[in-house]
């Protein structure tokens, strides 16, 4: 790897560990470690807090996964754009500014995939929105989306490593919800309710 693709990669881990899902109730008071599920991610602050303050870290965890993949895709082509917004979902999920106690990396793969490959962002944020109120389960949602990714990222025509970066990003936000797929199984997955 060039050292400016090396430097992109470490950029998008920096970006992806600033975690607007502690900052933002930070700002208000809150501790979400100290909160409902204690997850900083987008569902934990809508239980928490309320619509708005979850629409905000939503947009901040979409737009670092963007800005992460946009320096790798500018810096050193579309490959590097994936590994840097792998690393971005990496950064999110273990932030070295928040002692690696992070979120599941959903927004911030969405927001890989918007920049890189816009339509299947948009498409798969779509079946998010769909999927989470259809069903009331968030992390049901963002696990389907995740499997998705990648089938979607081969039906767009990317291969290669760029490829192997989306599966792992997908995999990584599988493998965070692996509590969640433990009590889906069981039938005691908390549903929505904002």
């Amino acid at each position: 790897m060039e050292p400016i693709a090396i430097a992109a990669v470490a950029a998008g881990y920096l970006l992806g560990s600033i975690d607007f899902g502690v900052i933002i109730p930070k700002v208000r008071g809150v501790d979400i470690y100290a909160h409902g599920s204690g997850n900083p991610g987008t569902t934990n602050v809508l239980r928490s807090m309320g619509r708005k303050a979850a629409a905000a870290v939503m947009m901040g965890d979409m737009a670092k996964g963007l800005a992460a993949a946009a320096i790798g895709d500018l810096a050193a082509g579309e490959a590097v754009g994936f590994a840097a917004g792998f690393a971005a979902v990496l950064g999110h999920c273990y932030p070295v500014w928040h002692r690696f106690h992070g979120g599941k990396g959903v927004a911030t793969a969405g927001g890989m995939m918007l920049w890189l490959e816009p339509l299947l962002g948009l498409a798969l944020l779509l079946v998010w929105v769909l999927l989470a109120f259809a069903a009331k389960r968030a992390s049901l949602a963002s696990l389907l989306v995740a499997i998705a990714l990648v089938p979607g990222a081969l039906a767009f025509g990317h291969r290669g490593w760029s490829l192997v970066w989306a599966g792992a990003a997908a995999l990584l936000v599988v493998v965070r919800h692996r509590e969640n797929i433990r009590r889906l199984l069981v039938g005691a997955e908390r549903r929505i309710a904002a």
